[in-house]
C-alpha cells in the first residue's frame, strides 16, 4: 500500500505551459502508437502509474493539482486532429456533459455508427457505477473516455471529497459491459482513504445485489417499505454499523418512480437496474441497507482504493519548467517520428538503446 498526503491546490495551468504540454503529448502519443499501436496506448492510460509519469513528463514536476484534468485536456487537444486514430471525449465539469455527443461525432466520422452504442454504454456505465454503486464520499466532476477505431477504450474519471478537498481517480479499461458492476476498475487512486463506504462493485456484495433485484421485482415492495421506515437518514454517514443493535433509517429522497420503473422492467441483472434513470445514490443505498438489515445479505463496506498518490501541479515546485528544454524534446520526438514514417528509424532506435541502458 502506497500513500502520499497531497491535497488539491487552487490555480490554473498557464497558457505557455499548456500549449507546450499539448505539443509534447502529441509527439509522445505519436511515437507510442507508431511503435506499439493504439491498444497499447490505451492500456498505458488506464495504468495509473504510467498516467502519473506521463503527466509529470508533460510538465507537472510536482504532484499537486491538475494532473488528471489538465493532462486529459492537453491530450484531448493533442489528438484532436492528429490522425493517429485515438479519440478523447469529455473532460472536466460542463465539458463532461458533452461526452456522449462527442462520441457520436467521432463514431460518425470514423463510420462506427453501429458500434457507437457500446462506447456510450461504457461512458454512462462507468460514471453511474462510480457515483451510485460505489459510494465513497467522492463526487465525480471529471469524466473522459478514450477509444480507438477498433473499439478499445479506457475511462479516466475523478471525484472530489468537498469536505477534505482531496481527489480520487478511477481508471477503467475494456471492461465487459455485461459485468460492469463486478470489480471493474483497473485502479482507484486516492490521497484519502474513506472511512464510510458502500461498495456494491465488490464480489463480496454479490448476495446483497441479488437480494436487491428480488426486492425491486416484488409487486408491492415500494409501498411496503415507505410505511415501514422513518425518512430521516440523509446520507451514508447516518448509518451506524458499529454496534449490534442495528437500526435502519431510510434515506429521505428515495426515487419511488425509479423503483416503479424497475418493477415494470423486471431487470435480470444489477447492471440493468443501475442504468435506470433516477436510480441514484439514495435509492441504491436504501436497498443495500434493507438487503443487509432485514435479509442478512451483507454489502462490502470497505474502501476499494489500492494505493495513493495525487494530482500534480503548475506551481514551479520543486523547480520551474525549463521551457527551452521542453520545446527541444518535443522537436526531437517529432523529428524521430517523421523520419520513422519515411523508413529512417535511427533516432527511434537510439531512444530504445537509451531506455535499455537506463533500465
Amino acid at each position: 500500500m502506497q500513500y502520499a498526503d497531497l491535497p488539491l491546490h487552487y490555480g490554473n495551468a498557464p497558457r505557455w505551459l499548456f500549449n507546450r504540454m499539448v505539443r509534447l503529448a502529441a509527439e509522445i502519443s505519436n511515437i507510442i502508437v507508431e511503435e506499439f499501436g493504439t491498444k497499447n496506448f490505451l492500456e498505458r492510460i488506464s495504468n495509473p502509474f504510467w498516467f502519473q509519469a506521463f503527466s509529470c513528463v508533460l510538465g507537472f514536476d510536482w504532484h499537486s493539482s491538475g494532473t488528471t484534468t489538465v493532462t486529459i485536456a492537453a491530450l484531448k487537444e493533442a489528438l484532436k486532429n492528429s490522425g493517429i486514430g485515438i479519440a478523447v471525449c469529455g473532460g472536466k465539469g460542463r465539458t463532461a456533459k458533452a461526452t456522449l455527443q462527442e462520441i457520436k461525432e467521432y463514431a460518425k466520422s470514423w463510420k462506427l455508427a453501429e458500434e457507437c452504442n457500446k462506447l456510450i454504454l461504457a461512458s454512462r456505465a462507468s460514471a453511474k457505477t462510480d457515483s451510485a454503486a460505489l459510494q465513497d464520499g467522492f463526487d465525480l466532476y471529471h469524466h473522459a473516455i478514450i477509444f480507438d477505431k477498433e473499439m478499445n477504450w479506457c475511462v479516466v474519471q475523478q471525484g472530489l471529497n468537498t469536505q477534505q478537498r482531496y481527489a480520487r481517480r478511477y481508471h477503467w479499461y475494456n471492461v465487459d459491459l455485461n459485468k460492469f458492476c463486478i470489480e471493474p476498475h483497473s485502479a482507484i487512486c486516492s490521497d484519502l482513504k474513506a472511512s464510510k463506504v458502500i461498495n456494491l462493485t465488490s464480489r463480496k456484495s454479490n448476495e446483497n445485489k441479488k437480494t436487491i433485484l428480488d426486492l425491486v421485482r416484488e409487486k408491492n415492495f415500494a409501498k411496503r417499505i415507505s410505511k415501514l421506515f422513518v425518512s430521516k437518514q440523509r446520507n451514508l454517514f447516518n448509518w451506524n454499523r458499529s454496534n449490534n443493535d442495528k437500526h435502519l433509517v431510510m434515506p429521505r429522497n428515495i426515487n419511488w418512480a425509479a423503483l416503479r420503473e424497475a418493477y415494470e422492467l423486471q431487470p435480470k441483472k444489477f447492471e440493468e437496474l443501475l442504468m435506470i434513470k433516477g436510480f441514484g445514490k439514495s435509492t441504491v443505498r436504501a436497498l443495500a441497507l434493507i438487503s443487509e438489515l432485514i435479509y442478512g445479505c451483507e454489502a462490502d463496506w470497505r474502501d476499494p482504493v489500492k494505493y495513493s498518490f495525487t494530482v500534480g501541479g503548475k506551481d514551479g515546485v520543486p523547480f520551474p519548467v525549463d521551457r527551452k528544454l521542453m520545446d527541444r524534446i518535443t522537436n526531437e520526438l517529432r523529428e524521430a517520428i517523421e523520419n520513422a514514417k519515411l523508413g529512417n528509424k535511427e533516432k527511434l532506435e537510439a531512444l530504445k538503446r537509451l531506455h535499455n541502458k537506463l533500465s
